[in-house]
Parts: C-alpha cells; structure tokens; sequence
C-alpha cells in the first residue's frame, strides 16, 4: 500500500511541479543553450529500482568531456569544468530539477536512495544492494542532506577526492541510505522533503540531527 500511494503522489506531484516550475525551467533552458557550450540537459547512467540502469536528467552544468579531464567524476569546489551558469545551478541544486521528468516516468520518486553510477555501485555488497534498490531512487533522500556540500568535504581533504570519496564518504552514504530503508514510511518522507528545502535556503543547518536522533554516526567530520 505504501509503495502504491507513494506512486501515485509522486506522479501527481510531478506534473504539478512541472506545470509551476515552467517559468523557472523554460528561462534556464534558454540561457543554457546560449552560454557554455549550448547544451540544456546532461544524461548518466545510474542504477535505479531492482538494479536496473536508467537515464538520470540533470540541467548541464559542465564541460560535455567533463568525465574525461581533471578529478573525473569526482566534483570540486570551484572546479574549473564547470559552465558559467553550472555553479549557481549546482549550489542551488536547480541542477537536479530535471529529475522531476524521471519521477514522471516512474523511474524515481521524489524521496529515496540516491541512483548510483556503476563503479559505486559495484563496490557494495550484494545483500545490501538489495536492500538499498527494493526501493525507487530519489531526487532527495538522507545522503543528499547529510552531504549538502559534498564538493567542499572533497575540496578541503587531505586525501587524494577520489580515494576519500571511495574509503570515507561512500561507506557513509551507504549507511545512511540501509537507515532509511529500515525507517521508511511517510513520515519519513515529509520529514526529508522538508529538510531539503530547508537545507537549500539554510546551509549548514544540522536540524536533521533532532529529526533523526538514530542515524548512523560518521567517523569524520561533516
């Protein structure tokens, strides 16, 4: 039942948002296709429900060979690749947006475990794995609070990004998102959405903390 009403909000849900948010996507579009490199939209493949790939939309944000120069996939501040505008979408997580077409299509919903690409993917367990992927990604879940500005934890290590991406902050995602699928519920749900939004318009806000007093602790700082 849960899984059948959480379907149903997120496809309601989605074509309003997309209705509301026309004048916010459509000016983006625009000036995407005039600045950086013309491109509007940038498509991955991510591992979605039951393992299964999908295209994740996203507003393109950097250089079309990005995943090819510098740290790879792996993100900086400041990062050099990234388009005039793609700094202020990425701040702002306007980047992400397009994923409200991916929840349409029933591919994601608007809360859930993060999609991951494949090299991430391949390094969990395979019983977790199943665990994590019994239910849709998200456009937002617990990771993507948790690690509002992963760009500066990635910036400022002392390790080399991809291996403290890899040994450090993968694991906790990890553990944040078995924490989730063993606290599902709609409570759970509303509770994120709203510390999304919060986390948006508040950096460096913890409230998350008082909301889930039993999330796994992390061994750094973040």
């Amino acid at each position: 039942m849960y899984k059948f009403i959480k379907r149903l909000f997120d496809f309601l849900m989605s074509l309003m948002a997309i209705l509301i948010l026309s004048p916010i996507l459509i000016p983006i579009i625009i000036l995407l296709k005039l600045t950086g490199e013309g491109y509007v939209f940038y498509f991955q493949k991510r591992i979605g429900y039951q393992a299964k790939h999908f295209d994740i939309w996203k507003f393109a944000t950097m250089l079309k060979d990005s995943p090819n120069m510098g740290t790879g996939y792996i993100t900086l501040r400041k990062d050099p690749r990234i388009t005039p505008m793609g700094g202020f979408l990425r701040m702002t997580k306007i980047n992400e947006l397009p994923q409200i077409f991916n929840v349409l299509l029933g591919q994601m919903s608007f809360v859930g475990p993060r999609p991951l690409v494949d090299k991430n993917f391949k390094n969990i367990d395979q019983s977790i794995k199943e665990k994590i992927y019994s239910n849709k990604p998200g456009i937002t879940g617990i990771g993507s609070i948790v690690f509002r500005d992963e760009e500066k934890l990635l910036s400022e290590t002392t390790m080399p990004p991809e291996q403290f991406y890899d040994q450090v902050i993968m694991p906790y995602k990890t553990s944040l998102e078995l924490w989730y699928t063993e606290n599902i519920s709609f409570m759970t749900d509303l509770k994120i959405l709203v510390l999304t939004a919060l986390v948006i318009l508040l950096p460096g806000n913890r409230l998350y903390l008082k909301w889930f007093k039993n999330l796994p602790q992390a061994n750094f700082k973040i």
